[in-house]
């Protein structure tokens, strides 16, 4: 058994580890950005103790109910949270979609594509799951890009439950049986 707080995965830079309540500083952060507002939705996640509760009743069950869900991601060097990326279970797409998002200040560096890379072969490798998808805001060209890097091609236009406006979808097979 892993012990609470180790990585789940590693890469040369980053560690990708379940979240802590400890984190709530963090999820305040990240999911009051504007480009996260703009991009993904706003979460009315305020202050610390909404960071806790949407952990809690959104992370956390996701994790129990599926075994995946977003995780954080901590650059290796110095401990610092970047982002999040990993798996969820959306409602309206049939598979597994892949999903990240990391600070400005990390952005740019190679590190959305690095994890999603990891998170990517941990669904195919360790989990098996057959096909994985991810989906983007239509004016998100940075994240297709990301999305095509780690071996995702685009699939089609498409209005996901909860979203305004249309998404694009891509997707991957995994190759080996």
């Amino acid at each position: 058994m892993r012990p609470a707080g180790a990585p789940l995965l590693q890469t040369t830079r980053l560690a990708i580890r379940p979240f802590t309540d400890a984190d709530a500083t963090f999820i305040v952060e990240l999911l009051n950005d504007p480009d996260w507002l703009r991009f993904i939705g706003d979460r009315e996640v305020r202050t610390p103790d909404d960071a806790r509760a949407y952990l809690r009743d959104k992370i956390h069950a996701a994790q129990a109910r599926h075994g995946f869900a977003l995780w954080a991601v901590d650059r290796r060097s110095d401990g610092a949270t970047l982002g999040m990326c990993g798996l969820v279970r959306r409602e309206g797409l049939a598979d597994v979609d892949l999903g990240y998002a990391f600070l400005p200040a990390a952005r740019g560096q190679g590190f959305a594509r690095e994890a999603a890379a990891a998170v990517l072969a941990h669904a195919f490798e360790a989990l098996r799951l057959r096909r994985v998808v991810a989906i983007t805001s239509i004016d998100n060209a940075p994240s297709g890009r990301v999305l095509e890097a780690v071996g995702m091609r685009f699939e089609q236009r498409l209005r996901v439950a909860g979203y305004d406006d249309d998404s694009l979808l891509y997707a991957a097979q995994r190759t080996t049986p």
